[in-house]
């Protein structure tokens, strides 16, 4: 039963990051913690085994995010380039410094964090810095830095900072989500690697898991969530795109509240 759960939750979190190109992080990581929570799994571990879980998904489905963007010569290269160094340093110290915070205090950070994206979704904002021009490899590496630390902590792929970042400074919007898919894949690795290496000598994991990844959800997500983000995709073009992220922000929201007030 619990690998039809993360069967089904590879679907949704794919569909939804294909239509509306976010990370499935924002969806696998709150449905991760009820789920490890109804399995019994200690209520110290289950909030970091669902984050460093989402960032071992994010290493898969990323990659045919990548391969589409750069098929339609979206994907701004050198900035990736300039980013990666940050990003993979960001990503693995992240990683650590979540392991230290304790379990509830994350929760409601993973919560705030959702009302935040929620309102982002809702009203549709997107800044600009002018004509302002991205800053030169070190600026980058330094931007990279942070959104690689806060993505690991999030659980995310580092598109809802990534994006943001790069149309403040005048990247188009195509250019910037299609770099910002990019900039995934280091950050899900280093993440990834971060959360396994420090949950490895932690007590309480359940049977199945490399430190704060939990291999079956893993590989149940990661099989259907490839499939799915082509269909959302592909859906993006001919559903009301704007109402649906109105509907999805609404869904944050009460995940949201619900990691603040607690379960």
């Amino acid at each position: 039963m619990d690998y039809l759960l993360y069967l089904a939750l590879g679907c949704f979190a794919g569909f939804v990051a294909g239509l509306f190109g976010i990370g499935g992080g924002m969806v696998i990581v709150p449905v991760l913690v009820y789920s490890f929570a109804a399995q019994g799994f200690s209520g110290d571990v289950l909030t970091h085994l669902a984050i460093g879980t989402s960032l071992a998904t994010i290493m898969v489905t990323s990659v045919s995010a990548v391969l589409a963007h750069h098929k339609h010569n979206a994907v701004l290269w050198p900035v990736v380039r300039h980013l990666t160094p940050g990003l993979l340093a960001g990503a693995f110290a992240g990683a650590q410094v979540a392991s230290l915070i304790p379990a509830r205090p994350l929760q409601i950070l993973i919560g705030c964090f959702a009302l935040l994206s929620a309102a982002h979704m809702a009203t549709g904002w997107k800044g600009r810095l002018g004509h302002m021009p991205l800053p030169k490899r070190e600026g980058l590496w330094v931007a990279g830095g942070g959104i690689g630390g806060a993505s690991a902590i999030f659980g995310i792929g580092g598109g809802t900072f990534t994006v943001p970042y790069l149309t403040l400074h005048g990247v188009a919007m195509t250019n910037a989500v299609a770099s910002a898919s990019a900039c995934g894949l280091p950050i899900a690795v280093a993440g990834a690697v971060g959360f396994m290496t420090a949950g490895l000598h932690t007590g309480d994991l359940p049977a199945g898991a490399w430190g704060y990844v939990y291999l079956p959800a893993f590989v149940g997500i990661s099989a259907t969530s490839l499939v799915f983000a082509r269909i959302g995709a592909r859906l993006a073009h001919h559903l009301p795109a704007d109402q649906l992220k109105k509907l999805f922000a609404c869904l944050l929201v009460i995940v949201g509240i619900g990691f603040i007030r607690g379960h």
